[in-house]
């Protein structure tokens, strides 16, 4: 079964929430966060994953949500925030933000980057230190369009521009790990994509990770099933309650 980030935001939102695991096995945080996927779906999240990154420790949560022009984002977020303090002794939230997807590329003529659990996709945020983020986006949507030709492992791609921040991310998708890694060996990012950014003082962040669930994945029961996470959202709590960096 399959997940996807879409390459324009007409009918969904989406967003990533990333943490660092404060346990030793991460596992059961994985575990902690499928069944917060499941809780999701109450509020309109259509589909969601799990990335867990190879070389770190951050573990990034993606849900897809569908619109809802009538219901602010900060209500939204707020209630996922507090849903997700039943993991907080597991994981400290270290960042999140809803995003508008506004352009992508794929192999197979796809409107979307499609992965599965056990996929490999790499992220990288730029994020400018002035303003002037539309014009920023824009620099990094002809970027982004002239390289991924050249990207021979790459599946699909997509640019999506940060609601709430000046903060560009771009995700791909990947054949294989071997394929991301020779990619990485054979470019030389101050050179390729550095100097097309010089008018805009940046902050760049990379990461690869494996797939570990897509919403579409058979969760196994939980001893720690997070059950207040639930119970929060049966009884309309509004997220008066928010975990602390």
């Amino acid at each position: 079964m399959t997940c996807f980030v879409p390459f324009n935001n007409r009918n969904l939102d989406t967003s990533f929430f990333a943490f660092r695991p404060m346990v030793v096995l991460v596992d059961e945080l994985v575990e902690a966060l499928k069944h917060f996927s499941l809780c999701t779906e109450n509020l309109g999240c259509v589909h969601s994953a799990i990335f867990r990154s190879i070389h770190g420790n951050m573990i990034i949560w993606y849900g897809a949500w569908m619109k809802k022009s009538n219901e602010p984002k900060e209500l939204l977020k707020a209630t996922i925030i507090t849903m997700l303090e039943n993991v907080s002794t597991m994981a400290m939230l270290i960042d999140h933000s809803f995003f508008d997807a506004y352009a992508g590329e794929s192999r197979d003529g796809s409107l979307a980057a499609k992965f599965s659990t056990g996929d490999i996709v790499s992220m990288n945020a730029i994020v400018p230190t002035n303003e002037g983020i539309n014009d920023f986006s824009y620099a990094c949507l002809a970027l982004f369009r002239s390289y991924f030709i050249n990207m021979d492992g790459a599946k699909a791609g997509v640019c999506l521009k940060c609601q709430n921040q000046p903060r560009i991310v771009n995700l791909f998708v990947w054949r294989s790990l071997q394929s991301c890694y020779s990619w990485i060996l054979t470019t030389d990012y101050r050179k390729t994509v550095l100097p097309y950014l010089e008018d805009y003082p940046l902050e760049v962040k990379y990461d690869i990770f494996r797939v570990v669930y897509v919403s579409s994945d058979n969760v196994v029961n939980f001893q720690s099933t997070p059950h207040q996470m639930c119970e929060n959202l049966r009884e309309g709590n509004e997220g008066n309650k928010v975990m602390q960096d």
